[in-house]
């Protein structure tokens, strides 16, 4: 049989050799059917077997969104097939390699897999077999959608439309891996989940989600963001949604409006709270969705349910950027403080204790913007990340912890940072793509060249082994980060980092976040 052929249950689908010729990719292959018409606001249903080979050689339309990603395609309006995955193996003639499954980030709300930071090649030619998954975002995959006493089985033990329906898509490509990736020389019994971002809280969730049991041994999340929404906070956005959008917030209202509609108001609501600094929490950086604490899809606070032993049988490996909010300020998507009297504003807004606040504040009056931005991606990321690790231990997992601290000065003088979403470019081992020179700061060094060798390096082994080369942390309480394993370009801590506040000082911060 031909070895750019393969065989899933939906049907044969034809990949390409990928430049090298080593690695086969086949892209846009279906793992659900479009989740539109009477399948909209519903769990995953099976994706229609085809005839003939497909082609796989193009990814698969991307979901509703108004994001433009620098070398992405685009959503465009009318585009349904969205539930897709891409593979790239370098043994399509059978073996029976370890599994790496992809979870991209964007807020639960833009992205996708064709992204060029999550091109498979570097890791399949490391070992492994590497898949690629489009879910369902914004409203479609994460709005609230409220039960209604004439629809069928919308009961509160099977909602008609159930939340958290983007990780319902991800438990089914899982289950497509689990039945297809044989094919593709993979291991069913060796999957490793990975995600950044949203797609890393995305795998904590799955980890402790019933319906994901058994599908994956390994998780892999780096800078996974820490807020999460109750049902009531769910309903409210969906009624702010629904106003913006001129119809009732109800089932046949929401249905009503198309996925362009729903994504241009959701865009409204979130430009209202960038100009209302009285708006609370949201004002700081509008993200609508989150994944929802209900009573089926999610029943359990994920800290919590780890730290009960829910995912004791994974073994987790955490990451975190050392400063991770500098990169939401350069692109603009967060509110810019200039004065103590928003920061105190900012504090009260999200709870936080004086004493915490004094730790990230600068007696330099031109440095508090950054101790602005040092708290909120503490906040948002990097306590929740070391939260994490603690709690997987605690409760009788193997956990492994790690920070990204590479820096890069510019030829002007300026500092690319170790901010979010930086480190995942050397992780997939793609530092050449033009698209990604903003976040790395220009063409690659040597010694960025050999960083991402250890990096992605350190995915393959734990993938394949469970161990990335370094030793896994102890429950320390508020010592447990100096137990992480540093990346940087010359293996050497930056010295010029502002101090770091001691971890005690957020103890009486309650995670995960609720906002707002």
């Amino acid at each position: 049989m031909d070895d750019d052929v393969f065989e899933t249950t939906g049907g044969r689908v034809r990949g390409f050799r990928v430049t090298g010729d080593d690695v086969v990719a086949a892209l846009g292959i279906p793992y659900a059917a479009p989740p539109f018409g009477a399948d909209r606001f519903r769990e995953p249903r099976p994706a229609a077997p085809w005839s003939g080979v497909r082609d796989g050689t193009e990814f698969g339309p991307v979901a509703p969104q108004s994001a433009e990603l620098p070398g992405a395609p685009s959503w465009s309006p009318g585009d349904e097939d969205v539930l897709t995955v891409n593979v790239w193996t370098p043994a399509p003639s059978g073996g029976r390699l370890p599994v790496l499954v992809w979870f991209h980030g964007g807020a639960y709300t833009f992205g996708s897999a064709a992204q060029p930071d999550f091109d498979g090649t570097a890791l399949a030619r490391a070992g492994l077999v590497v898949v690629t998954v489009n879910f369902r975002l914004g409203f479609e995959g994460f709005g609230h959608v409220p039960a209604a006493p004439d629809v069928p089985g919308s009961g509160p033990a099977t909602p008609a439309f159930p939340d958290n329906r983007g990780l319902l898509d991800q438990i089914a490509a899982l289950r497509w891996v689990r039945d297809n990736i044989r094919a593709f020389g993979g291991d069913p019994d060796n999957v490793t989940l990975a995600g950044q971002s949203s797609g890393a809280t995305s795998v904590i969730c799955l980890m402790v989600m019933d319906r994901a049991r058994g599908l994956f041994r390994r998780a892999v999340a780096h800078s996974p963001a820490s807020a999460f929404h109750t049902r009531d906070i769910a309903a409210a956005t969906t009624r702010e949604i629904a106003a913006a959008a001129g119809c009732p917030a109800t089932p046949g209202g929401l249905a009503s409006l198309t996925p362009q509609a729903l994504v241009e108001a959701g865009d409204q609501v979130v430009d209202a709270y960038r100009h209302d600094p009285d708006s609370g929490s949201r004002h700081y950086d509008p993200s609508l969705f989150a994944p929802v604490l209900d009573d089926d899809t999610l029943p359990a606070d994920p800290l919590a349910a780890l730290a009960a032993g829910a995912a004791r049988d994974v073994d987790l490996l955490l990451c975190h950027t050392t400063e991770e909010y500098w990169l939401l300020d350069a692109v603009g998507s967060c509110a810019r403080l200039t004065t103590e009297a928003q920061l105190a504003r900012f504090a009260h807004d999200f709870g936080l204790d004086d004493d915490l606040l004094d730790a990230y504040r600068s007696p330099d009056p031109e440095l508090l913007a950054d101790g602005y931005l040092a708290l909120y991606g503490d906040l948002l990321f990097v306590e929740f990340t070391h939260r994490l690790a603690e709690a997987h231990t605690a409760g009788g997992g193997r956990t492994y912890l790690s920070r990204f601290d590479r820096r890069r000065e510019r030829a002007d003088g300026t500092t690319v940072r170790a901010w979010h979403c930086a480190d995942i470019p050397f992780a997939f081992g793609n530092l050449d793509d033009a698209h990604l020179a903003f976040l790395i700061g220009g063409a690659p060094t040597a010694e960025d060249h050999a960083l991402a060798r250890r990096m992605t390096g350190a995915w393959a082994d734990f993938a394949a082994t469970g161990d990335p080369g370094w030793a896994p942390i102890r429950n320390d309480g508020p010592e447990t980060a100096h137990a992480a394993h540093v990346w940087t370009a010359d293996d050497q801590p930056s010295t010029d980092r502002r101090p770091v506040p001691p971890r005690a000082l957020w103890a009486k911060t309650p995670f995960p976040l609720l906002r707002p």
